[in-house]
């Protein structure tokens, strides 16, 4: 029965239904039609490899199906390498830090996954976490660089998660690498944007080494611009990538934000993440509605407050730089009241829907649908509350509602809207009102040999970066090499490569080029292969759901914090599934756009015309079943069934 009807619904409480009780389709009668018909029709199947959406929705282009294949037992290791290291190694392609983003990547792989129309998403972000734990726990190391040196010398100007992932892509290709980056420690973002309890420091740590492992230089504490010129350095290397980052913050644009005591959410989490910030006020207020607003808040509400505050505990005087006060060790913890306010509604707010329930069960109130007006200033210069109105828009203008202006209670107020740039001795590369622009091998306009990728781009998730490092490290080695810039593929991502599977597995390989008969017996040829996977995102309409069960997805384990127990609570929240979970959790995975070896073609055939590969001819992932074209009428029930999609009517288009 072909499942390509507009019809796909799910149904609550089953697996998977096309129709409701009663309902009929003439795309039903039609995939009747065209099986009756089939001793005539002259199309027969191809074996068309497609990306899967949970790839095609990755910013970093994970090879998400491969290792959830990998881990499920499908795609088998190498003689002597366990599925972990054979997964951890996949993963490792595209994203140095999979025990990092198995953490705090928002997953936007998860919301692209096919299985949602079945039940619920497979848990990629928690296989992920599983392996990234497991590359750690076992000393882990990046294969050796195998190039021959290029002698050629590559700036990275920035140590986040941009600048770390360019320089492990470019490593690996052979040149010599130097981050340079203006903090004491690598990690940009993640180390000084994301507070400890949601990226462990020995975690963030170990995945940084092993980058640093492969060669890579590093020059800590030095700013372009002051401590060495832009000048200097293009004098000094071949290429440059530019990581910058975005870690200054937006301050509010409504009058009384210049009070000493009205920060920004970057210099809040930098001070403390750097150690620097250990209370704050009695009342903090925070303005946003994205994940960082989320962290400010859940910070504030851990930290607390003390009492007999002087002047040197002032969280403004800790976010200048100055060392806090002895006192706020010793103290006992009292709950800080913080209140979170955002322009959007709470069922609106950019922030994971997750977080935003665990901030208020952890005490934090949210208010949604307000605009701040106005920092409220005391005598002594310091701010005393927010301001917030409700408000409407009137086309790109906010109107406030008048008589409902309110004032919120702040002894420090944080704003977390935006990040923004520093471009202190970089004016020339501002190319975009405070940001950077490059075109889609992300190659700085008028400069051949600079490169950009990250937040300074375009502020994002880490992820992101990651990815923007990739594709950037495949034009700095096009450039360093004299070769032209590829104009890169529609969907940009690390694809399943049947072809490297096929010569691993110790094939000849051998192209062969228009519709010849015969083929399926001619050794050494992928015959009626396609890979379509740069080009096309397979949907859910053209695969065969009925075939997947009911199965709920294996939730981590996360620890709930209630008002009180969340004071002075720093520790890592989030459990990771076992080993036999994971196995089970990747076996919910539908392989889309790949054969997962389900035998549905062989068991449906009626011509026995599909058939699986001998044993001594040593199939491969993705070569599984083979096809006697000999035998095949074309009757269509191949593909009809194949729930993965990868089998296509299309010989003879």
């Amino acid at each position: 029965m072909a499942v390509t009807s507009k019809d796909v619904k799910k149904t609550e409480g089953l697996s998977w239904r096309r129709y409701k009780e009663g309902e009929t389709s003439k795309n039903y009668r039609r995939s009747q039609e065209l099986i009756f018909q089939a001793s005539w029709t002259h199309k027969c199947p191809e074996y068309v490899l497609s990306t899967p959406p949970c790839q095609g929705s990755c910013p970093a282009g994970e090879d998400i199906r491969g290792y959830l294949n990998i881990a499920r037992g499908i795609e088998k290791p190498p003689v002597g390498m366990t599925w972990q290291e054979f997964a951890f190694r996949r993963i490792t392609d595209a994203n140095p830090f999979p025990a990092v983003m198995g953490r705090v990547c928002p997953a936007p792989c998860e919301s692209g996954c096919n299985r949602n129309q079945v039940e619920d998403h497979v848990g990629i972000n928690s296989v992920e976490h599983f392996i990234g734990n497991w590359g750690l726990n076992n000393s882990m190391k990046f294969d050796a660089v195998s190039v021959a040196p290029s002698g050629k010398k590559v700036a990275i100007i920035g140590g986040g998660p941009a600048g770390l992932a360019a320089a492990y892509q470019l490593a690996k290709k052979g040149h010599a690498c130097t981050i340079f980056d203006d903090h004491a420690e690598l990690g940009g973002m993640m180390r000084y944007g994301i507070p400890g309890f949601r990226t462990p420091r020995n975690v963030l740590d170990g995945e940084i080494q092993r980058i640093l492992d492969l060669g890579v230089e590093t020059r800590l504490n030095c700013r372009i611009g002051s401590d060495i010129t832009m000048d200097q350095i293009e004098k000094d290397f071949d290429a440059i990538f530019m990581g910058l980052g975005a870690q200054s913050g937006r301050a509010l644009p409504v009058p009384g934000a210049e009070a000493p005591n009205c920060v920004t959410a970057m210099s809040f989490l930098r001070a403390f993440n750097e150690g620097r910030l250990q209370h704050v006020g009695s009342k903090v207020v925070v303005i946003g509605g994205g994940d960082t607003s989320i962290d400010v808040a859940t910070v504030a509400r851990r930290l607390g407050k003390i009492t007999n505050v002087t002047d040197k505990d002032l969280p403004e005087h800790v976010l200048a730089g100055h060392t806090a006060h002895d006192v706020s060790s010793i103290a006992a913890r009292q709950g800080a009241e913080v209140v979170l306010v955002s322009r959007a509604t709470i069922d609106k707010m950019a922030a994971n829907k997750t977080e935003i329930e665990h901030a208020q069960t952890e005490g934090i109130e949210i208010i949604g649908g307000v605009t701040p007006v106005a920092v409220i200033v005391g005598a002594d210069g310091r701010a005393t509350a927010l301001r917030v109105a409700d408000f409407v828009m009137e086309g790109n203008n906010t109107k406030i509602i008048e008589g409902s202006e309110r004032d919120l209670p702040a002894d420090l107020v944080v704003s977390a809207i935006g990040q923004a740039v520093d471009f202190s001795g970089l004016e020339s590369f501002n190319n975009n009102n405070g940001l950077m622009k490059a075109d889609k091998n992300y190659r700085f306009p008028g400069k051949p040999h600079v490169f950009v990728g990250g937040d300074v781009l375009r502020p994002h998730l880490l992820t992101t970066a990651i990815g923007h490092a990739r594709i950037a490290a495949d034009g700095i080695d096009a450039f360093l090499k004299n070769e032209e810039l590829d104009k890169r593929p529609k969907v940009d991502v690390h694809h399943w490569d049947m072809v490297r599977k096929w010569v691993e597995t110790g094939h000849e390989y051998t192209e062969l080029h228009g519709q010849n008969w015969g083929t399926s017996a001619t050794k050494g040829l992928l015959h009626n292969f396609e890979d379509r996977s740069q080009k096309y995102v397979i949907p859910s309409t053209e695969m065969f759901l009925g075939h997947f069960m009911n199965t709920p997805r294996l939730k981590r384990h996360i620890v709930h914090l209630d008002k009180e127990s969340a004071l002075g609570n720093f520790d890592d929240r989030l459990g990771q599934l076992d080993e036999k979970e994971v196995v089970a959790e990747a076996k919910r995975c539908m392989s889309c756009g790949l054969c997962f070896e389900c035998d549905n073609c062989v068991i449906y055939c009626p011509q026995t015309a599909v058939f699986k590969v001998k044993k001594k001819d040593d199939p491969t992932t993705g070569r599984y079943v083979d096809t006697d074209y000999g035998k095949c009428i074309g009757c269509h029930i191949c593909a009809d069934v194949c729930p993965t999609g990868y089998i296509v009517m299309g010989m003879g288009e």
